[in-house]
């Protein structure tokens, strides 16, 4: 019934959203504020530390990571005791997350514990202590984390990945930083990089919840709003140039070997990307239908967009038949660029991935999200209203188009027995 109910709401979601009243945007002093007022009492605000692996370089990759997890362990107003009692008694969370285009700070608290918990918030932002032990103390779970990472070969087929798919731009850098990075980054260059880039020009807010607007700008105001407003000016980056295929091998006695393979794709704010979506759930069905249900290859297989500022396109399997598997996908794409598809017969594909994709992302913390993307990747929040207008216009002729255009020059992470597949099959993909 849930879903029945959010495929009505969908076919007029798009009429809907052009009218939305609901959702504002304001600048409080130098901080860019998106508000959407909703009726539930959980109140989600993401502060969006614009940037994210475009602001380090090889040597500070993960540092602004390292200061926002030094500042869990206390601020100039809450020293690290007294900061874990305030926010275990709001029941709130303060996370950060970072990420290829942005670090993500997210409160998820409730309106009536709002202020406590933004004050909080606030100062880890605005004043860490930033004590020697503690910064030794982070730096030493951070390395171990980056350590950890071999011990998964997902994590490090997504590390790997990146490496080879942006090889040469700021997207090859882990937004986590690496060993290398995370040992030498000083306590000084930490404070350094708080007084130069804790800046408002840095910072996009999205606030969604039961909150009035006059509320936002008085926390905004007395906090944020006070920080300096730097130089920063957010951009798209640069379109990837055109490389060969290539490929990367973590050689492993796994008898599951894991592969992912990406597609370098136009910016997210091409007109080529509602067809790109479209045209990589068209894939990634058929791809399981041939590889996992009908010839019981592997557990998981798909082709996905990942919305990034530049959008890769991403398949990624797991077998233990990888030359037979890696093959089949290459046969799938080919029948994607050299057949035909009926618009008509799209229809209720669109349909699923439409009502899927506002399932996976119908908490408020995800349309927060959506939201920022917006603003971000499309320049106006309001580019959101036409999403599900923009996939339901997408033609069979769009999707064999941007499959030609796209789906080629793939270049692999791979994770397991480089014995088990010819090297000219990944090559030659």
């Amino acid at each position: 019934m849930k879903r029945v109910l959010l495929a009505l709401a969908l076919a007029t979601g798009s009429a809907r959203a052009q009218s939305d009243t609901a959702t504002v945007s304001y600048v409080v002093g130098g901080v860019r504020v998106i508000q959407r007022k909703t009726t539930a009492s959980l109140v989600v605000a993401n502060l969006y530390l614009l940037g994210g692996v475009r602001q380090v370089t090889p040597r500070t990759a993960g540092i602004e990571n390292f200061l926002l997890s030094v500042g869990d362990f206390g601020t100039q107003k809450y020293p690290k005791q007294v900061l874990r009692r305030a926010i275990a008694r709001t029941g709130s969370e303060i996370t950060a997350s970072p990420g290829a285009d942005w670090t993500l700070v997210s409160i998820h608290t409730t309106t009536t514990e709002l202020d406590s918990t933004w004050a909080i918030f606030a100062e880890k932002i605005m004043h860490p202590t930033l004590d020697s032990t503690d910064v030794e103390f982070v730096r030493d779970q951070m390395v171990s984390g980056v350590r950890q990472r071999i011990d998964s070969p997902d994590a490090t087929l997504d590390f790997l990945s990146d490496s080879i798919s942006y090889a040469g731009s700021a997207y090859a850098l882990s937004p986590v930083g690496t060993e290398g990075s995370l040992s030498k980054i000083t306590r000084a260059e930490l404070r350094a990089y708080e007084h130069d880039q804790m800046v408002t020009s840095r910072m996009l807010l999205v606030i969604v919840g039961n909150i009035p607007r006059a509320k936002v700008e008085a926390l905004v105001g007395s906090t944020l709003g006070k920080l300096p407003a730097g130089k920063y000016v957010w951009t798209m980056p640069d379109t990837m140039p055109t490389r060969p295929a290539d490929v990367v091998f973590d050689q492993r006695p796994l008898p599951t070997n894991y592969i992912q393979g990406v597609f370098n794709g136009p910016p997210a704010n091409s007109p080529d990307i509602p067809a790109l979506r479209v045209a990589a759930a068209v894939l990634s069905g058929r791809m399981f239908a041939e590889i996992r249900s009908r010839r019981n290859l592997t557990y998981a297989v798909s082709a996905s967009i990942h919305d990034r500022a530049l959008t890769p396109i991403e398949l990624y399997v797991t077998t233990t038949s990888p030359d037979t598997t890696v093959a089949l996908m290459a046969q799938e794409v080919r029948e994607l660029q050299e057949g035909e598809i009926e618009t008509e017969r799209l229809a209720p594909l669109v349909q699923q991935f439409i009502t899927e994709y506002f399932l996976d992302n119908e908490t408020i913390t995800a349309q927060a999200d959506f939201l920022a993307r917006n603003q971000l990747y499309r320049g106006d929040f309001h580019a959101g209203a036409r999403f599900v207008a923009d996939l339901r216009a997408v033609t069979g002729a769009d999707v064999r188009r941007v499959a030609r255009a796209y789906f080629k020059n793939v270049r692999w992470a791979y994770v397991g027995d480089p014995s088990r597949i010819k090297l000219d099959r990944l090559l030659n993909f």
